[in-house]
């Protein structure tokens, strides 16, 4: 992994509060989604130790060290300092020993302090440094969330993919990001689109420029990111092609090795793209609730053949 997370902004992000302020945190990084409760290492077995991940010292490893005797204390902070980890951070707003903020700060290495419960604690910072840290690409399209499903539109320059987003806005829905999207790989099922920060609420629209949809239409009108659950692909229509006229298979997309539902959708002057839209989130929706409706009309068929046999 290239990139990092930040540990000023870790600090920010979780609420930390900076016990050594004499380190410098600018430069420092995790590029490790785990964390580590060095309770092994307190105890003197530095073998395997994880010492590239966060450090947390909950309840249980300070109880264990107010049971040793200073020497061995002492022995063990000056041991821990010389590993190169990123963060130390006590939960539950334990104090740790000055001894060890002294040893700590010499060693270029931050301690911080939550009030948070340990294992409460741990889990969002996991949770978020593993969004932060997902593998990442950038592609070209637009995302809106559609009745809450996350819908990709994609498809050749000037297909009128920014059009479409202008009216489904209108239309009540939230745009998330037009022209560049940022696809994180959260999980092996969850995708998360996101925008670049430079055009985060910005709309072009070929013929009048540069529209800010956040100030035109309201806070409501955006969101910062969105699961990817859908993608439809706008094409010029053609005679030629052969369009799904039922939808009895599901076609998919892949990214960054995740599938993704994904129709083709022609394009023809007076072709409403956003009711198109729309009907493929609700119809999407209805399939996750068990309802399929090509599998319905299959059915219908099927039983008006029998009966008229």
């Amino acid at each position: 992994m290239g990139h990092g997370v930040k540990l000023s902004e870790l600090a920010e992000k979780m609420e930390l509060k900076n016990l050594t302020p004499t380190v410098e945190l600018k430069g420092k990084e995790v590029s490790i989604p785990e964390v580590n409760r060095p309770a092994l290492q307190l105890s003197g077995f530095f073998d395997h130790f994880d010492s590239d991940r966060v450090q947390i010292i909950g309840y249980v490893e300070y109880t264990y060290l107010q049971t040793l005797d200073y020497e061995r204390k002492i022995k063990i902070y000056d041991e821990l300092v010389t590993y190169k980890v990123p963060c130390i951070v006590f939960s539950r707003n334990l104090e740790p020993d000055k001894e060890l903020i002294e040893k700590a700060a010499k060693q270029d290495i931050p301690i911080f302090q939550t009030e948070k419960q340990t294992s409460g604690f741990m889990a969002e910072l996991i949770r978020w440094m593993n969004v932060k840290l997902a593998p990442c690409i950038s592609i070209h399209g637009v995302l809106v969330d559609v009745y809450g499903v996350g819908v990709l539109i994609m498809g050749e320059s000037g297909i009128g993919k920014s059009e479409a987003a202008l009216e489904l806005i209108k239309r009540g829905h939230r745009l998330v990001t037009d022209d560049v999207v940022e696809i994180r790989k959260v999980s092996d099922e969850t995708l998360v689109g996101s925008a670049p920060d430079i055009t985060r609420h910005f709309i072009e629209l070929r013929g009048i420029g540069i529209v800010d949809v956040k100030s035109m239409f309201g806070v409501q009108s955006v969101r910062e990111t969105q699961n990817i659950d859908l993608v439809i692909t706008l094409e010029d229509w053609s005679r030629e092609k052969e369009y799904d006229r039922l939808g009895l298979e599901e076609s998919y997309t892949e990214f960054l090795g995740n599938k993704v539902v994904c129709h083709n959708i022609p394009i023809r002057p007076g072709r409403n793209l956003a009711i198109i839209v729309e009907s493929a989130a609700v119809n999407h929706r209805q399939k996750q609730m068990g309802y399929n409706a090509a599998q319905e009309l299959y059915k219908r068929v099927q039983e008006n053949l029998a009966k008229n046999r």
